[in-house]
């Protein structure tokens, strides 16, 4: 199986149905692929160890079937032995790190080129993750946003400093420098750009999907989700 529109029918595995990479994997299937969020039923759970269940109760769109796996089950084990065709996961599930990829597979054989090939047609280098701040204390104290965007910032700066550094290479990786210019050429000089604004194509994608996918009451904008102050920019 090369074509993701062949999975229509299959069982397929997700740690948690709302998580943000499940929402974007859903969301570029359907849209680019050809596989429909509802043409497959969903078993949720722990990736390699049991237990883990929905932080938040799912209140999804009919013809759309999840249905958490047993209390002891993980979904590696499930898909080694067949019980489930597929995983969406953003971590590489335990087996497959094993040597050999311990029977498992990807679906995109080159998923290097298939991700590059889809930046360059949609612009969208998918984001994870949120950095929050408690209400309470944001409304004591309104200026903290505008601050932890500048200290995040400067960790990108301080983090990526120095990476394609020939003489002496910021990591073990022996062509880190190679890397990091074809990523320049594919993604540009920042390849993790800050801010709503650009990254706006990107936030709205995502707040599409989960509005499609039931997670989201209605079609959020990006400023609606983001303190204001984030934003601003103050010289002095």
């Amino acid at each position: 199986m090369t074509e993701a529109s062949a999975l229509a029918g299959a069982v397929i595995g997700v740690p948690e149905y709302q998580i943000t990479a499940a929402v974007w994997i859903r969301g570029i299937l359907a849209e680019h692929h050809d596989l429909p969020v509802s043409a497959v039923s969903y078993r949720t759970g722990g990736l390699d160890e049991p237990g883990r269940y929905e932080k938040i109760a799912l209140d999804l769109p009919e013809g759309v079937s999840v249905t958490p796996i047993g209390d002891e089950q993980t979904l590696s084990q499930m898909l080694l032995d067949g019980e489930i065709d597929a995983l969406y996961s953003a971590r590489n599930p335990g087996p497959y790190n094993a040597s050999g990829h311990g029977g498992i597979r990807r679906l995109f054989t080159d998923t290097e080129q298939t991700e590059r090939d889809y930046f360059a047609d949609t612009g969208i280098f998918p984001i994870m993750h949120t950095l929050v701040i408690r209400r309470d204390v944001y409304e004591q104290h309104r200026w903290l946003p505008r601050e932890l965007m500048k200290a995040a910032e400067l960790s990108k700066q301080v983090g990526l400093a120095g990476i394609d550094e020939t003489a002496a290479l910021r990591f073990a990786l022996p062509w880190l420098w190679a890397e990091a210019e074809r990523t320049r050429e594919a993604l540009g000089d920042d390849w993790w750009p800050y801010g709503i604004e650009r990254n706006r194509h990107v936030l709205d994608t995502f707040l599409r999907y989960s509005h499609e996918q039931g997670l989201a009451p209605k079609r959020y904008t990006p400023e609606e989700l983001f303190a204001p102050e984030s934003q601003e920019q103050v010289i002095v």
